[in-house]
């Protein structure tokens, strides 16, 4: 008995010791280019948003934070989940003693993480009052889900309380979660942000306010918010905390991160503060003036700074450290196939549809706005993402002679100052949404100079990302540039964004294809492999027949990591790395001097 005691208390000496690791005169300051739309992630997929609100809430699972390719690893969960019944049934043990972020809704009690809030978090992706862009990780997935979101349609209200067959807590520590038909990528939906646990009573007591006032078990909380200017956040001093320890990868420059790394109790930042700047000369300026930690060489600095894939030498002997990755994403302008202008599907509808894409250069994009750090982009799953064929070529090609016989064939006709009309003698008038910021000036100008070439009119509306994002999700733009980043290393990730049910829930082109809708139907239903990845070819030719994205490019990103950081290497899929980070406190005194 008194050996039971001494372990005991041993283990609370140690977790006392990890959960105050944070020190709170190392500092990491860095940049978003683009302002989040708050942190209730089943209300949004704003990549921003994400970024923070996986350091604040938790999954069960997560990913390695060295391997590649990107290795699920456990995070609230005790170990990876027992999976039976055929792939259809995983149990997983949840670790006890974790807290969530001490809040007045918890009247002074500290409240333990239990089986039961991932349950409400799942439901809560199915709520018809929450309208998730992210319903479709798990809609038609789980027993009887959504045989009670199509309940709550009917009857305008969700019981939270109504137990479901395929989502249950066994006990306080153990969720079993019954699937329809085995998914090989259910494990990867487990560790997405939108399906990290929640407290019931924080919803409830802060509604839709929730997204501004995050309270969840994570390594950090949120301590400051100035909507679309500044997010602060401090390490969370109720977090059970971790040891870095991982393994290297092949890559050489894994070698010294865990030289500097292995075995320090994490987190060991204590504070991160973020400014939301989306001018790339604006932020370009913050980091040569020393203000910001790391950040991503804005593409109109690649010329001054990179020679081929190094640093230039006076960037080397500042002590910088790049780091280069090929997004696993693709950015492309998305149709709206609602719009009584451009949407439809009838062959003039995509003729014109077909013209448009037909008449935008990727080429200049990547050389006047990428500088040459992109890839073009040809189907809908890019590089680095399973389901990717480095042989597909997509049928679009730059031919803006082709776009013009395209519209005359199919009734465009011009008119006397050269601007093309409907085929109906309407006025033909393109509204493509874009941003602030001198990014999205050029895009617009590629834009311009294209569809000049077919005398077709457009009108460029400029708002911020996070209002467009919403816009977007309510199928009201004509036209948009996006792009859209893996949240789980695997073709379904992107398929998904065209995918019928999804419309206005992350398939912003609003797009109903049953042709489509079938081919992604049977890619589910067939285990990752050739045959799998055959028929997203096939998805990405028939979103070429209706031309419902105009694809662009993949970026490749260059990290400029200061000397005083250390443990930096960009993950593909995992957003939140601060928790992995160390700051070297007398480096970074005499680094911000010199400035």
């Amino acid at each position: 008995m008194k050996r039971v005691r001494w372990w005991t208390w041993l283990g609370v000496l140690l977790l006392a010791g990890v959960a105050h690791a944070a020190d709170p005169n190392k500092v990491i300051r860095t940049v978003f280019e683009a302002a989040d739309d708050g942190f209730d992630m089943v209300r949004t997929q704003n990549y921003y948003s994400g970024w923070v609100a996986d350091a604040i809430f938790e999954t069960l699972l997560t990913y390695d934070y060295l391997a590649r390719p990107a290795k699920l690893v456990p995070r609230t969960a005790e170990a990876m989940p027992v999976v039976s019944d055929h792939g259809k049934t995983y149990t997983f043990r949840i670790k006890q003693g974790i807290f969530f972020t001490p809040d007045p809704v918890f009247k002074g009690q500290k409240r333990e993480l239990t089986a039961q809030d991932y349950v409400y978090a799942i439901k809560r992706l199915m709520d018809p009052a929450n309208r998730s862009p992210s319903a479709g990780f798990v809609e038609g997935k789980i027993v009887g889900l959504d045989a009670l979101a199509a309940k709550a349609k009917k009857t305008g209200h969700f019981d939270y309380d109504t137990p479901v067959a395929g989502l249950r807590a066994l006990d306080r520590s153990t969720l079993q979660i019954r699937l329809n038909a085995p998914d090989a990528n259910f494990s990867y939906v487990l560790a997405y942000g939108g399906l990290a646990a929640v407290a019931r009573e924080v919803i409830e007591a802060y509604g839709l306010q929730s997204g501004q006032h995050p309270v969840g078990t994570g390594p950090y909380l949120l301590k400051q918010y100035v909507p679309r200017s500044k997010i602060v956040l401090e390490a969370n001093p109720d977090y059970r905390g971790f040891v870095w320890h991982f393994a290297p990868s092949d890559d050489p420059d894994d070698a010294q991160i865990v030289k500097d790394m292995q075995g320090k109790t994490m987190p060991q930042v204590g504070r991160v503060d973020i400014a939301i700047i989306e001018e790339e000369q604006s932020r370009w300026l913050a980091f040569q003036e020393g203000k910001i930690d790391f950040d991503k060489l804005p593409q109109l600095a690649a010329p001054d700074v990179l020679a081929g894939d190094t640093l230039k030498p006076q960037y080397v002997s500042q002590g910088l450290r790049l780091v280069r990755m090929i997004e696993p994403e693709v950015t492309y302008t998305l149709f709206n196939m609602q719009d009584p202008i451009v949407g439809g599907v009838t062959k003039e509808k995509i003729a014109l549809r077909r013209a448009i894409a037909m008449v935008y250069s990727v080429a200049d994009e990547i050389v006047l706005l990428r500088r040459g750090q992109a890839s073009k982009a040809h189907m809908i799953v890019p590089a680095g993402v399973v389901g990717h064929d480095p042989s597909y070529r997509t049928s679009i090609s730059y031919d803006p002679g082709l776009a013009n016989r395209l519209l005359d064939h199919f009734g465009y006709q011009r008119g006397a100052e050269g601007y093309r009309s409907l085929p109906d003698g309407k006025p033909l008038m393109l509204k493509i949404q874009t941003e602030a910021g001198a990014s999205a000036k050029l895009v617009s100008e590629i834009w311009k100079r294209g569809l000049d070439q077919i005398g077709v009119r457009v009108e460029f509306v400029v708002s911020n990302f996070a209002d467009n994002v919403k816009a977007a999700t309510e199928c009201k733009l004509m036209m948009w540039g996006s792009a859209w980043h893996a949240d789980f290393p695997e073709g379904e990730n992107f398929v998904q964004l065209l995918y019928g049910p999804n419309a206005g829930r992350g398939n912003h082109s609003c797009y109903r294809s049953p042709r489509f809708d079938a081919l992604y139907r049977k890619a589910l239903a067939l285990p990752p492999g050739q045959a799998r990845n055959q028929v997203y070819a096939q998805m990405s030719r028939q979103m070429e027949a209706d031309t419902v994205w105009s694809l662009h490019v993949s970026r490749v990103r260059n990290w400029l990591v200061r000397p005083w950081v250390l443990g930096f290497k960009k993950h593909p899929i995992m957003q939140s790395d601060w928790q992995y980070l160390d700051v070297n406190i007398d480096l970074k005194k005499l680094g911000v001097e010199k400035h």
